[in-house]
């Protein structure tokens, strides 16, 4: 499931609401990715996240597509915010449920990187000097680089 929305998300309730009834999960992982009050070493005062309507959605459902042909998942959400969230703030929240935990851990690792490089999201942040677009950072594509290949392909 995808949501993409301007409020905030209770992840304890996502949770529940997730899982409810089903007892083929085993195990579930979950991620919260938080606005921090610094970055490159400068207080941050608050980042706007902005996305194309429509556009957004779909590549979201393609990456949870994707990680859904790589591991037995049975439930998973992907909740993104966009607009002006101050420090401290809920911007994403990923869970998978399976009936493995290693799957669910996986999954979740695979899903949180590849909506950091892969998901048409624009950040800017505001700081006491001014405004300024957040870049794409090396250290995220070369942790979503190690899903470039399945699973199954590793070996080949």
């Amino acid at each position: 499931m995808i949501r993409v929305q301007r409020e905030d998300f209770d992840p304890g309730a996502e949770l529940a609401a997730l899982t409810a009834g089903d007892h083929s999960v085993g195990g579930v992982v979950s991620f919260v990715g938080l606005v921090r009050d610094m970055a490159a070493g400068q207080p941050i005062r608050a980042m706007t996240l902005e996305h194309y309507p429509g556009m957004t959605e779909k590549k979201l459902a393609e990456i949870e597509t994707e990680a859904r042909k790589r591991w037995p998942i049975e439930a998973s959400l992907i909740v993104h915010r966009y607009g002006r969230l101050e420090p401290g703030a809920r911007i994403v929240l990923v869970i998978v449920a399976s009936s493995h935990r290693q799957a669910a851990f996986e999954a979740c690792a695979f899903l949180v990187d590849w909506l950091k490089t892969q998901a048409p999201f624009w950040k800017e942040e505001e700081t006491e000097a001014g405004t300024h677009w957040v870049e794409a950072k090396s250290e995220d594509d070369d942790a979503a680089a190690r899903w470039r290949k399945r699973p199954n392909e590793a070996a080949e």
